[in-house]
C-alpha cells in the first residue's frame, strides 16, 4: 500500500517494488511582543510560560495594546462591525474583536469574544465575531456559531451571508445556496450575497445561474471588479466570446489609483483576455491540430501559471474577435442522438464519481462532465493503442505516448475552466525551468488551518518523526533513546519544533524532511520527491507546508520512469488484449497505478495534476477490463483502489458508446457539450 500527493492527494495499491513514503502540504506569522493594557484579552501572558524561563517569555501576538486601541477607536467611528451597543466600553471590546481578526489573530480574538460573551451571552455582535474568526479554524464551530446568532437576531442578513459561505467553503452546495437565498430574501440588493452566490454557483458549474447573479450585482454597483471578471469568466466558459471579452475589458480599464494596490481581479483580467482571444480563434479548428503549449508564447505561459503581473517584454496580442467565427449556441439534450446522450450521461456518473467526500470541495458538474468524457476518451484511446490504432495528436498520425494519454485529460480540464492555467511545466521557456517551479500548499499559515488536509496530519506527523529518528540514528546514534521517547510525547505539529531545537542548535528557525521516492527501472536508485518545511516558535506562530520543486533534472529523472513504464504497459496491454487470464489484467493494473504514482510525484502541470492524473487512472483501468463502481470513501481525497473492483461485466458497455474524440473534436462541441443540462435526462445512480 503507498500514499503520496497528486496536487490533492493519490493512494492506490502499485507494484510490489515500490515503497515510497507519504507526503502532504502548510503557515508563517510575525513574532510577538507583550504590552499590558486594561482591555481584559489584551493581557496576554502565555499561562505554560513560567517567568524568567530560557528561552524568554513571549506574548502571542505582534500588536502592541496602543496600536490595537487606537485602530478599535477607527473602528467605532466608521462603524466596522455590526449591532453597536449603548455601552461604550462593550463596543469597545467588539471593535478589539474585529481588529484582531482583521491582523489574523483569530484564537486572540475567539478568546476575546468568548471572555465578552461570559458577561453578556446574547451580545449578537459578539457571537458573530466569533464565527468570523472560527471560519479561519473550524467551519463546524462557525456554521454552529452563526446559527446562534441567528437565533437571537433572525434579520441579520451578514450572518446568512457568513453561513452560506462557510457551508461553500465546506463544500455543502444546498445548504449554502439555502443561506444565501434567505439573505437576500431580507435584502435582494444585498451585494456581498449576490456576489459569493454567483461565484459558488460558477465553481459548482452552474454558469447560466452565475451570470444572472453578476449582472444583478453590477446593475446595484456598476464598477465592481469581482463581478466584472466573473460575469466575463462566465460568458467565455460558456463560448460567449463577445460579451465575455467586452466585460474583462471593463475590468483592465479600471487602473488602480496611485499608491492603490491592484486587485487580484484587474491582475489576472489581461491573461484571461488573451487566452479567450486564443479559444475564439480556434474555436472551429479540431483540437488534434494544434497544441495550445506550443502556440501560446513562453513568457505569457510562464507569466501566467507564477500569477505575475502582465509585464511581458515585446508580447504580441492574440488575434480581436472575428466577425465569421460566430459564438457557442445553447445546446439541448434532445439535439444530440441517443448514443450520445448515453455517452453524456456515462460521463456525468464517471465524473461524479470523482468527487472528494471530504471537507472544502465544492461540486463541480462541469468539471465531473469534462473529466468523465476525458476518462472515456482515454479508455477508448487506450483500446486503440493496444489494438495497434494510431492517434491524431498536434497534426500528425502516431502511436500514442504517455504524454498524449495524460493530454486528453488535460485538454477537458482546461475548457471546463480557462480561469486556470493549466500547462506542462517542462514546456516553459529553458530559462524559467532552469530556476525550476515550486507547487507549494500551506497546511497551516499562522492560525489558518487548511481543513482540506486535516485528515492527513497524523499521517504527515509519523512520516517527519519516522525521517528524525533516520536522522538521528546516522549521525547522533548516542542520543537516539533520549529523541525517541521525546518524540512520543509529540501529538501535534506544533509540538515539534520546541523538540528539534532541543535537540539540534541548526534547527532554531525551522527545520526541513525530505522525501524520496525509489525507481522501478533502476532499483536502488532515488528521486527527489517533497519537501516538508516548518518554522515558527509556538502555536498560532508557525507554517507549516509542503512543496515539490520541478526542475529540468528532477523531470528528466521522472520522465524516464514514466516513458519506461508506459512500454511496459503498451506490450502488457497489448498482449491483454489477446488474453482471458486474470493475472494479465492484475499485472496491467498495477502498471498504470505505478505510472500515475510517478506523475503525482512529478507534479507536471501548473494546476490540475490531481484530476488529471484519476481521469487517466479511471480511463485506463476500464480499457483492461477493471469496472469502475465505487466513490471515494468518506474522508478519503482519492483511493484508486476502492474505486476499482474487478467484474466479467464493465460498469458501461464500453465499445456501444460512440468516439469521444470523433463526437466532440473542436473547442466548440467540447463547450457544447458541457453547457447542456443532462438533469432530467440521465439517470440516477447512488
Amino acid at each position: 500500500q503507498w500514499q503520496t500527493t497528486c496536487n490533492n492527494t493519490c493512494t492506490g495499491s502499485v507494484h510490489p517494488n515500490i515503497t515510497p513514503e507519504f507526503i502532504s502540504l502548510g503557515a508563517l506569522l510575525s513574532d510577538a511582543v507583550y504590552f499590558p493594557t486594561e482591555s481584559f484579552i489584551l493581557q496576554l501572558e502565555d499561562p505554560d510560560c513560567e517567568e524568567g524561563s530560557n528561552p524568554p517569555c513571549e506574548s502571542v501576538f505582534s500588536l502592541n495594546a496602543e496600536k490595537i486601541l487606537r485602530q478599535a477607536k477607527l473602528f467605532i467611528e466608521q462603524k466596522r462591525f455590526p449591532f453597536a451597543v449603548d455601552n461604550h466600553n462593550t463596543n469597545e471590546e467588539l471593535a478589539i474583536g474585529y481588529v484582531l481578526i482583521g491582523n489574523g489573530l483569530y484564537d486572540e480574538a475567539i478568546k476575546h469574544f468568548s471572555l465578552l460573551l461570559q458577561g453578556d451571552p446574547e451580545v449578537v455582535s459578539a457571537i458573530y465575531g466569533r464565527g468570523i474568526a472560527y471560519g479561519k479554524k473550524s467551519l463546524q464551530e462557525a456554521i454552529e456559531t452563526f446559527k446562534e446568532a441567528l437565533k437571537l437576531k433572525s434579520d441579520f442578513i451578514d450572518a446568512y451571508k457568513s453561513l452560506g459561505q462557510a457551508y461553500r467553503e465546506l463544500g455543502d452546495f444546498e445548504a449554502a445556496m439555502e443561506s444565501f437565498q434567505k439573505a437576500l430574501m431580507l435584502n435582494q440588493n444585498h451585494i456581498q450575497s449576490l456576489q459569493l452566490r454567483g461565484m459558488m454557483l460558477y465553481h459548482h458549474g452552474s454558469l447560466q445561474e452565475a451570470v444572472g447573479n453578476f449582472k444583478r450585482c453590477l446593475q446595484l454597483e456598476p464598477y465592481n471588479e469581482v463581478c466584472q471578471y466573473m460575469k466575463g469568466l462566465s460568458h467565455v466558459s460558456m463560448g460567449q466570446f463577445y460579451e465575455g471579452i467586452k466585460a474583462q475589458t471593463k475590468v483592465m480599464l479600471n487602473d488602480p489609483l496611485l499608491g492603490q494596490k491592484a486587485s487580484s481581479e484587474y491582475l489576472k483580467v489581461k491573461y484571461l483576455r488573451e487566452y479567450s482571444r486564443y479559444l475564439h480563434s480556434h474555436l472551429d479548428k479540431p483540437v488534434a491540430e494544434y497544441n495550445v503549449d506550443q502556440d501560446l508564447p513562453g513568457n505569457f505561459k510562464n507569466h501566467w501559471a507564477k500569477h505575475l503581473p502582465f509585464l511581458i517584454e515585446d508580447y504580441e496580442e492574440q488575434p480581436g474577435l472575428q466577425p465569421h467565427i460566430k459564438d457557442v449556441l445553447p445546446q439541448n439534450f434532445e439535439s444530440y442522438n441517443i448514443e450520445v446522450q448515453k455517452l453524456i450521461c456515462a460521463a456525468d456518473h464517471l465524473g461524479a464519481l470523482m468527487q472528494y467526500d471530504t471537507p472544502g470541495f465544492l461540486p463541480n458538474r462541469r468539471i465531473h462532465r469534462a473529466m468523465g468524457l476525458a476518462t472515456l476518451e482515454v479508455m477508448q484511446a487506450m483500446q486503440r493503442t493496444w489494438s495497434n490504432s494510431k492517434v491524431r495528436v498536434n497534426g500528425k498520425t502516431r502511436q500514442m505516448q504517455w504524454r498524449d494519454m495524460f493530454d486528453i485529460a488535460v485538454k477537458w480540464r482546461r475548457i471546463a475552466d480557462p480561469d486556470q492555467p493549466v500547462l506542462w511545466l517542462d514546456q516553459m521557456p529553458a530559462r524559467s525551468l532552469s530556476r525550476g517551479f515550486n507547487n507549494h500548499i500551506n497546511l497551516i499559515r499562522g492560525q489558518i488551518i487548511n481543513i482540506r488536509y486535516l485528515a492527513y496530519f497524523d499521517n504527515i506527523l509519523n512520516f517527519i518523526k519516522d525521517r528524525i529518528l533516520v536522522y538521528h540514528r546516522a549521525y547522533n546514534p548516542r542520543g537516539l533513546l533520549e529523541v525517541r521517547q521525546a518524540l512520543e510525547n509529540v501529538n501535534t505539529v506544533e509540538d515539534l519544533l520546541p523538540i528539534m531545537k532541543q535537540f539540534n542548535s541548526k534547527t532554531r528557525d525551522g527545520f526541513t524532511v525530505n522525501s524520496k521516492v525509489p525507481s522501478l527501472k533502476d532499483p536502488g536508485k532515488e528521486y527527489d520527491g517533497f519537501t516538508i518545511t516548518i518554522t515558527g516558535d509556538r502555536v498560532g506562530n508557525m507554517l507549516f507546508s509542503v512543496e515539490t520543486q520541478t526542475t529540468e533534472e528532477r523531470t528528466q529523472q521522472y520522465q524516464s520512469e514514466i516513458e519506461s513504464i508506459y512500454k511496459d504497459l503498451t506490450a502488457k496491454g497489448k498482449a491483454l488484449m489477446l488474453s482471458t487470464e486474470l493475472g494479465d489484467a492484475d499485472a496491467v493494473c498495477n502498471l498504470i497505478l505505478s505510472l500515475v504514482y510517478y506523475f503525482c510525484n512529478l507534479m507536471p502541470l501548473s494546476r490540475g495534476s490531481s484530476v488529471v492524473a484519476y481521469s487517466v487512472v479511471m480511463g485506463a483501468l476500464m480499457a483492461s477490463g477493471k469496472e469502475v463502481i465505487g466513490r471515494i470513501p468518506k474522508g478519503k481525497l482519492v483511493d484508486f483502489e476502492a474505486m476499482t473492483t474487478h467484474s466479467p461485466d464493465s460498469f458501461i458497455a464500453r465499445h456501444s458508446l460512440p468516439s469521444v474524440a470523433g463526437t466532440f473534436p473542436t473547442t466548440r462541441t467540447m463547450i457544447e457539450v458541457l453547457n447542456t443540462d443532462s438533469t432530467s435526462h440521465c439517470p440516477k445512480k447512488s
